[in-house]
């Protein structure tokens, strides 16, 4: 029982996490109509592409509660990192968890605060929430250590760089300096 739950939310977190950054560069992409072709294809899947995300980050903290519960009582041997080291990593993944569920509550329901949020609001905590969630990848994420850090590293920079030129555009610095 403990193996198929170690391998399920190891499945699910290796599915949730490329669902996330597509969410969020499609996001990015969303609103920005100079980036043309990239900006349709956003428009096209960001929504469903989100959800899609939202229901393996859940099945992956399902799984991951549970697998963690495993390692805590002793039933599976514990990973070759230190107990208080992975309860970190745990607690990282819980803030990502809870900053992507504010995040839906506040797209889906916007009323429920106390000020309807706009989607600035909604995506920043998006942002973070994906922001926690790459820490706890790179934190806890053991099974392609070899794979996964390497690649880590750029595609976040490239999120990064994708973000600053959306900026960029949007507040028209490019022109603006060129016309000046």
């Amino acid at each position: 029982m403990s193996q198929l739950v170690w391998l399920l939310d190891r499945g699910a977190a290796l599915v949730t996490y490329p669902a996330l950054y597509l969410a969020v560069l499609t996001g990015i992409l969303y609103n920005t109509e100079s980036f043309g072709m990239l900006h349709e294809a956003a428009q096209r899947i960001h929504i469903e592409l989100s959800v899609f995300a939202m229901i393996v980050t859940l099945l992956h903290a399902g799984l991951g509660v549970l697998d963690a519960w495993f390692v805590v009582t002793g039933q599976v041997p514990a990973p070759a990192y230190s107990i208080p080291y992975f309860l970190g990593g745990i607690a990282v993944g819980a803030g990502a968890l809870l900053m992507l569920v504010v995040a839906v509550l506040g797209f889906t329901d916007a009323k429920r605060f106390q000020r309807p949020w706009g989607p600035r609001v909604v995506h920043s905590f998006a942002y973070a929430g994906f922001a926690f969630g790459t820490i706890h990848a790179a934190a806890i994420g053991t099974d392609l250590t070899g794979l996964i850090r390497p690649l880590l590293g750029p595609s976040v920079a490239f999120l990064v760089y994708v973000l600053l030129l959306r900026l960029l555009v949007l507040r028209g610095l490019p022109s603006n300096a060129a016309a000046s």
